[in-house]
């Protein structure tokens, strides 16, 4: 065959087709420059304008004999690049909001274990716990607890003083604290 730079696109395409690997470098040639500089502008970083037009030839010539040759290969081309510019972008944004949770989860000191079996132990412990409250302590804790009330409805319930309700809570609050304490540490960092 002759001169590759003088011919169109289209023969182009149906040689790239049948896997001329002189049609594959004459397309490189006529465009590999333009694409870099059009996927330059776009990511506004050479290393991901370099990395995404590498991409975009590699499976050009892998899926060659895939190629639709009725599509202008210029639009091909061009329209390649910039899906592959919005998959870096997309990448980057769920790269982005992994870090960001990451960040978040290790900013507030969240561990959040994902086996219910110790969350579902967890809970067991602290109901018995909490069932082993003097009986007096263990209401008003109960229905400052789980009933969300507060301790002037309490204190009125029971007909006790609001500081003898929130003496209770707090009581209730501390010898639960140290019960507890040793569970919680083994539960939540082993």
């Amino acid at each position: 065959m002759g001169s590759y730079n003088t011919l169109a696109d289209a023969e182009l395409a149906v040689l790239l087709k049948s896997r001329d690997h002189k049609a594959f470098e004459e397309v490189y040639s006529r465009y590999g420059q333009v694409l870099y500089t059009h996927a330059l502008r776009l990511t506004r970083d050479p290393d991901d304008a370099q990395d995404i037009l590498h991409d975009l030839f590699t499976v050009l010539w892998d899926k060659a004999t895939e190629l639709n040759t009725n599509i202008p290969l210029r639009a091909y081309l061009f329209k390649s690049v910039k899906n592959r510019v919005f998959d870096l972008f997309s990448r980057q944004k769920v790269r982005s909001e992994h870090l960001k949770s990451l960040q978040t989860f290790i900013d507030q000191g969240e561990w959040v274990t994902d086996d219910s079996i110790r969350e579902k132990e967890l809970k067991k412990v602290i109901e018995k716990e909490i069932s082993l409250l003097p009986e007096k302590m263990r209401l008003v804790f109960e229905m400052s607890r789980k009933e969300n009330m507060s301790h002037k409805q309490i204190a009125e319930e029971l007909q006790l003083s609001d500081k003898t309700v929130k003496k209770q809570v707090n009581n209730a609050i501390r010898i639960l604290r140290l019960k507890i304490h040793s569970l919680l540490v083994t539960v939540f960092f082993f």
